[in-house]
């Protein structure tokens, strides 16, 4: 003890011990300091325990009460200014509701708070570009999403919302441009949707006369997805309309090929290039190849029409109850049966045959769904117009008159 006194009585003991009670004292202030900014921060981002307010407003939310949920968010922010999560779900809210004017008030207001956090700031901004796009104020919704990608390059919510007001507005190449940078930065089927935008550039260069750029925006979506059926229907017509008979031909027996279900859309085109040719049998043989490999409604039906044409009125005959067969709402076969059967004096058939179109006429003959949103559009289109998704229109059923696609 007393050797121990001695060492801590010592000038340079004592000079070591005091630098250590001040280093531990500037260490529990720091200390303290940190603590508490970070629970003033914290305190800012979440809404008090006792704000009931806010509770109350989430279970009107939950309850999809939405007017009851704005009424408690308000009371909440009167309580509390400093809770952005608040000002977010009003403007949420109010977006919803369609009162865009509140909603970008709100948006704005947290976008211009100087202290905020960088990441809610940004989502404020892309919260804000579809606030305009609900207010259908496509320029500035478009130039609010270009901030965002401009601040967050890999944001792809950002570039999507961006490619479906260019898609909007009809701006096809800039789509296109906007989803090969998505494609870069998103796994997933992609092909497609560039092929699609790239037809719509060939169309816009077809009905300028720009036929050259017209026929290379086609190929170059065929080449990007196989599958592509509208570039090979409209690729098949610039060659038609150039009187190249042959291509226009081989093109839309590409059809048939890659994409079997949609072969009912080439049927009239490649009629009228065996017409111009002045040989309708090769009609006559493809309808029968397609008849044995897909054996739909449309195929016996177009058969049937061909070997009617051709005075087989038997044949004509059994391939419309062929097509009856496979499709029994199929009334356009029906009144097609009806017409033959009176050419031919059968006055008694013709009538039973009109009969049952009567009870047909009240059903669909042709009905389309979206498999993805379930919207029944009431013709074909490559794009949904209600969920904006691209090839998720099906045929649900068959029978009806033979459509084109546009």
């Amino acid at each position: 003890m007393q050797s121990l006194w001695q060492w801590f009585v010592l000038p340079g003991t004592q000079q070591i011990l005091l630098a250590a009670i001040i280093a531990l004292a500037i260490g529990l202030i720091i200390g303290w300091g940190i603590r508490r900014n970070k629970g003033l921060r914290l305190k800012k981002a979440i809404p008090d325990k006792g704000d009931k307010s806010f509770f109350k407003g989430i279970q009107y939310i939950l309850s999809n009460d939405h007017d009851q949920a704005i009424e408690e968010f308000t009371k909440s922010v009167q309580v509390n200014s400093d809770t952005i999560e608040t000002y977010v779900a009003l403007g949420n809210l109010y977006r919803s509701k369609g009162d865009i004017d509140r909603a970008i008030r709100i948006r704005q207001n947290i976008i211009l708070r100087p202290t905020i956090d960088k990441q809610i700031a940004l989502q404020a901004l892309f919260d804000l570009g579809l606030d305009y796009r609900k207010g259908g104020f496509l320029n500035r919704a478009l130039s609010t999403f270009q901030k965002v990608g401009q601040k967050d390059p890999s944001n792809v919510k950002a570039l999507q919302e961006i490619e479906r007001i260019y898609e909007e507005l009809k701006d096809w190449e800039n789509a296109f441009l906007t989803r090969a940078k998505i494609s870069r930065l998103a796994k997933g089927d992609h092909d497609h949707i560039l092929a699609h935008h790239l037809v719509e550039v060939g169309k816009l260069h077809q009905q300028r006369g720009e036929l050259s750029e017209a026929n290379s925006s086609f190929n170059k979506a065929i080449s990007t997805h196989k599958e592509c059926v509208d570039a090979y229907l409209h690729l098949g017509d610039l060659y038609f309309a150039n009187q190249e008979y042959k291509k226009a031909i081989s093109t839309w027996k590409k059809v048939v090929e890659k994409v079997p279900q949609f072969t009912f859309l080439a049927y009239r085109r490649l009629e009228g290039a065996y017409s111009r040719m002045q040989n309708l049998k090769p009609v006559e043989d493809f309808l029968k190849e397609c008849s044995e490999l897909n054996s739909d409604a449309f195929t016996h039906l177009a058969l049937a029409r061909y070997l009617y044409n051709e005075n087989d009125i038997e044949g004509a005959l059994t391939e419309i109850s062929s097509a009856l067969e496979l499709a029994p709402t199929f009334w356009e076969a029906r009144r097609f049966k009806g017409e033959i059967l009176l050419a031919q004096g059968k006055e008694d058939e013709a009538l039973a045959a009109y009969r049952e179109l009567i009870q047909q006429l009240s059903m669909p003959y042709l009905r389309f769904q979206c498999k993805q949103c379930g919207f029944l559009p009431k013709e074909l289109q490559w794009q949904c117009p209600q969920c904006k998704n691209w090839d998720t229109i099906d045929l649900i059923n068959s029978g009806g008159t033979l459509i084109e696609a546009q």
